[in-house]
């Protein structure tokens, strides 16, 4: 017999606490480090494709003017009768930047927990995780009217602003969506900022239900992935997957952001079949930038599901 899911640690599955993110960097020791390699020069920790001097040893070459004597390597310079150099794999820090998407359409849940804070959640343990990891935090916080932008920075000078951040939009969406205004093409605006966020060897996170990413969000998301590697996670609900067993006849009252209405079974396999349509076109783009995504379900705690975030 399957047991009822329980509520995640200090969460109520509707509002959100910085108590319930700060929480999720316990479940955050459970996520595997990303191996991609950074590209990016700077300091810390991380192995790089960029050579120089550094703790791993890369190759040896000849010498070249402007090479540092320090690196010359005395064997195989003896060896050959001509002077050869020793080249290095730096260690690098990585950048990771979550693109969290918190659009009115995420507020909405039919079992657990509404997508938007499922989503948050993920945002914050990825972000806990990438702490723990050594690299440096960053963040792109988008709604219908707002952008919160936040640059990559290490430790709890990362973690926190982030967090805080998370909670602080995520209220006022709440309290926003009965009078929901949107922007134009907002999240392709976000792509656009993602662009200038993201330096070469970042790590990018995308969080989002995929409904709201428009044809333009593609050409912004291309540039980013050249020199980026770029992970994303679609947040889903079963009453949108289809998976939620229903009576035959039924009357079903559905609330997406400002919108409230009722649904019987034709209305609701029209009002399904449309949820999958706009989310395969968000996947489907993914699958064009050679990004395959991932699946969330706010039906279950994210500590069931840690197996998809390595």
């Amino acid at each position: 017999m399957k047991l009822p899911a329980s509520m995640p640690l200090f969460a109520d599955g509707i509002s959100l606490t910085d108590k319930e993110l700060l929480a999720c960097q316990r479940q955050a020791i459970a996520v595997v480090e990303h191996r991609g390699r950074a590209r990016a020069a700077l300091a810390g920790h991380r192995s790089s494709a960029i050579k120089g001097r550094g703790m791993e040893f890369a190759e040896v070459r000849h010498y070249q003017q402007g090479d540092d004597v320090r690196t010359i390597d005395w064997r195989v310079t003896a060896r050959t009768g001509k002077v050869h150099t020793k080249l290095f794999v730096e260690e690098r820090e990585r950048p990771v930047i979550i693109l969290l998407d918190l659009s009115y359409s995420l507020y909405f849940g039919s079992s657990l927990l509404l997508q938007s804070v499922q989503a948050a959640h993920l945002a914050a343990t990825l972000g806990w995780a990438a702490i723990r990891h050594g690299d440096r935090l960053g963040g792109l916080i988008v709604t219908e009217s707002q952008h919160q932008e936040l640059k990559p920075r290490s430790r709890q000078a990362g973690i926190l602003p982030f967090i805080n951040a998370i909670t602080k939009l995520h209220g006022e969406q709440l309290h926003q969506l009965t009078r929901a205004l949107a922007e134009p093409d907002y999240l392709a605006h976000a792509c656009q900022r993602l662009v200038r966020l993201a330096k070469p060897g970042s790590l990018i996170y995308l969080i989002s239900d995929g409904f709201n990413f428009s044809p333009a969000c593609r050409a912004p998301l291309s540039m980013v992935s050249r020199h980026c590697d770029i992970s994303a996670f679609v947040i889903t609900d079963p009453l949108r997957q289809g998976q939620t067993q229903l009576p035959r006849q039924f009357q079903l009252p559905v609330r997406e952001g400002n919108v409230e209405r009722w649904l019987d079974r034709t209305q609701y396999e029209a009002w399904l079949l449309r949820q999958q349509q706009q989310q395969q076109q968000f996947v489907s783009m993914l699958q064009g930038l050679t990004i395959q995504p991932r699946f969330i379900d706010a039906g279950q705690p994210l500590n069931q599901q840690l197996d998809k975030l390595g």
